[in-house]
């Protein structure tokens, strides 16, 4: 199974600015001082030494990732603003050639859910679109949002055919050759985390979610869902002061308590996403470096790989 990052940011999308830009650019000149840059070769290997945070970016999209299963229909998780680089890609491989996409909603709010309308795939007849979701009123707010005058185009223009399948939590279902669950989670108007299990390696979506660090029987039903996946997408919008503190009942969780549930669960990567708009590529950097930090200091077994995402980033399991 391949994961694809098409979009990480919460809440909102964001952009990287020309004053972002101009920083990235003196610090790596700054660094420059004396190397040999002369030729392209020379260029491209100094850039690749580069820290990721001054020659990358984790990017600016609102929640979107794909889960590419070598299967021929396709798994979509959220529909935020990566929805539109996502189906570039689709169109790239497939061009009209009808297809079946499977997306899995974590909730409808808009920063989940805004990216549909610039979905191509939407718009082309012979297409199949299964919106699969834990929420009654899944079809309704994606109705809603193109419905005037929020949108130019009106849902009923779309040309695939589309179709809304609300599913329970707790119960497994067989979907494109995975094994897949959902499980209810503590934020405003409810979310759904996700597993998926191929049989050969298993993912967990769990975005936007809220935890109560002293409910101890929450602590263990999240770490059962998470029990051995080979990667967890784990919400880690805030730090853990802020998460307990002035955010508290935001809706979101930090890096701290994404360690402390994979450690618990044994699960074997951890990718911290939903990344808060406000903060740069500098601050985010520093956050995946605090927390491989933390889970070294509070290993008791094997190491928990620490990722941060980005809008591009691929995990294959």
């Amino acid at each position: 199974m391949k994961v694809r990052f098409w979009g990480t940011r919460g809440s909102i999308p964001v952009s990287m600015t020309a004053q972002a830009v101009r920083a990235k650019l003196i610090t790596a000149l700054s660094g420059a001082a004396g190397v040999d840059l002369s030729s392209h070769e020379q260029v491209v290997s100094y850039v690749d030494r580069l820290d990721f945070a001054t020659a990358g970016c984790f990017g600016g999209h609102s929640s979107c990732v794909q889960l590419e299963t070598g299967g021929s229909e396709h798994i979509i998780l959220d529909m935020g603003s990566g929805a539109r680089p996502l189906a570039g890609h689709y169109l790239g491989q497939h061009g009209g050639k009808p297809q079946t996409y499977h997306v899995f909603m974590s909730h409808l709010h808009w920063d989940h859910i805004m990216g549909f309308p610039f979905f191509t795939p939407a718009y082309i007849p012979g297409n199949q679109l299964i919106i699969h979701s834990c929420h009654s009123e899944a079809e309704f707010a994606f109705r809603r949002q193109q419905a005037e005058p929020s949108f130019p185009v009106d849902f009923s223009l779309l040309r695939a055919d589309i179709r809304f399948d609300v599913m329970e939590p707790g119960h497994d279902y067989a979907v494109a050759g995975l094994t897949v669950s959902a499980k209810k989670q503590r934020h405003g108007g409810d979310s759904y985390g996700w597993r998926f299990d191929d049989g050969k390696a298993v993912v967990v979506y769990t975005t936007d979610s809220e935890h109560d660090v002293g409910d101890l029987a929450e602590r263990a039903a999240f770490a059962d869902f998470f029990r051995q996946a080979d990667l967890v997408i784990f919400d880690a919008m805030y730090s853990l002061a802020a998460a307990i503190s002035v955010k508290e009942d935001w809706g979101h969780s930090s890096n701290i308590v994404g360690v402390e549930l994979c450690q618990l669960a044994q699960a074997k990567r951890l990718c911290l996403f939903h990344h808060e708009p406000a903060y740069d590529d500098l601050q985010i950097a520093q956050i995946l470096n605090e927390t491989r930090r933390f889970e070294e200091l509070t290993r008791e077994g094997a190491p928990l790989e620490i990722l941060s995402a980005w809008d591009g980033l691929e995990v294959v399991l």
